[in-house]
């Protein structure tokens, strides 16, 4: 059995977290067996699930509460565990921390991944000058360099480095997330939306996501049209911002915070848009999530990577236009764009390498490498 640490799992079920239970899902497990390293002591997403696959998840202390016991137990766990291991998987956002990766070349493990999952610092500037020093010294620990875009690698990788970059696909499972209408009218009635415009966008509450922009764009569309309603999936520092914000601009009963959900096909369901004026990315999972439920959607262009779009209703808008522009082409989104078959989808995500029954193979290809 060939066995893969892997680093990305947190307390959030978001983009990188999605990504790899999609894929632990549909590896061979017969052949390749993952196991979880958490920086966190609390459960992390999908942690049930991932240990009813046969997953181990190894927690230890977060570097940021108290980077003396974190790196003790850091040690302690490579020492234990790193025979053990064929390779280590790190999915990461920033190389703010490569801690991980130099315990794995210092124990013995061989394949050393590193991944990157976005195209731009998210966090302090701190973490983004650490990020530009580590950038310089990740060839000396990682032996395996890969991106969710080319925008990703980018961002990550050095020109020494960039060419040995591979980019491994977002890819989803179409048929968890495919248009159901009976699922979508239960949450459009408990939510009161039976007769609404519905705009929804999924994410972390933050400023990467620009679901302030999402609101004034709400309130404009407003003028033209008084059923539109924004719903806000995720959870995140920026909410109680947020609801200030749709106060201010007195739309607090036009905006619905729904939190964190776990049955996404439902939700997507209940949206007529899918609306993502993000200010960063790196390839989202949520964008390919509304397209496989084919959702039509609006998204910033020259930011939301254009690899995203599979579907031709996915459209693109620069965010230097104003909320109203962005308002004026939702409105005629409305009166043009439908939601895509379900044929149509499985079409488009196997054409463009996004089907993830086939993804996953390529994936142990390049594990077993």
């Amino acid at each position: 059995m060939y066995r893969v640490l892997v680093f990305g799992m947190t307390e959030n079920p978001g983009g990188v977290e999605s990504f790899l239970i999609n894929y632990y899902r549909h590896i061979d497990r017969n052949k390749i067996q993952f196991d979880f390293l958490c920086n966190s002591y609390d459960k992390v997403a999908y942690e049930d699930e991932l240990i009813s696959m046969g997953g181990r998840t190894f927690h230890i202390m977060p570097r940021s509460k108290n980077p003396r016991v974190y790196q003790k137990e850091l040690n302690e766990l490579f020492k234990k565990h790193a025979g053990e291991f064929d390779a280590i998987w790190v999915n990461v956002s920033s190389l703010a921390n490569i801690d991980y990766l130099k315990a794995a070349k210092k124990y013995g493990i061989k394949k050393r991944i590193i991944h990157s999952h976005n195209s731009r610092n998210m966090d302090s500037r701190l973490r983004g000058i650490l990020h530009n020093i580590n950038r310089n010294k990740i060839g000396k620990y990682a032996t395996d360099f890969w991106a969710c875009s080319e925008d990703a690698a980018k961002w990550f990788y050095n020109d020494r480095l960039i060419g040995k970059a591979v980019v491994i696909h977002n890819a989803i499972d179409v048929d968890r997330v495919s248009y159901d209408e009976e699922k979508g009218n239960l949450v459009r009635k408990k939510l009161g939306t039976e007769k609404n415009y519905v705009m929804g966008n999924v994410g972390r509450l933050h400023f990467q996501k620009n679901q302030a922009f999402a609101i004034e764009i709400l309130a404009n569309y407003l003028k033209r049209d008084s059923d539109g309603v924004l719903v806000l999936v995720g959870q995140g520092e920026d909410e109680e911002m947020l609801k200030n914000k749709a106060a201010e601009l007195g739309v607090s009963d036009q905006v619905i915070f729904a939190g964190l959900q776990k049955d996404m096909q439902a939700w997507l369901s209940s949206f007529d848009l899918f609306l993502f004026p993000s200010v960063f990315e790196g390839l989202s999972i949520a964008a390919l999530e509304a397209q496989a439920n084919g959702l039509p959607a609006l998204a910033s262009f020259g930011v939301v990577p254009q690899e995203v779009r599979l579907n031709d209703n996915f459209n693109f808008m620069e965010l230097d236009n104003n909320a109203e522009q962005w308002a004026d082409r939702i409105y005629e989104i409305r009166n043009s764009a439908s939601r895509k078959s379900m044929e149509e989808v499985r079409k488009s995500f196997s054409e463009n390498g996004y089907d993830i029954n086939a993804e996953a193979e390529k994936l142990e290809e390049l594990l077993l490498r």
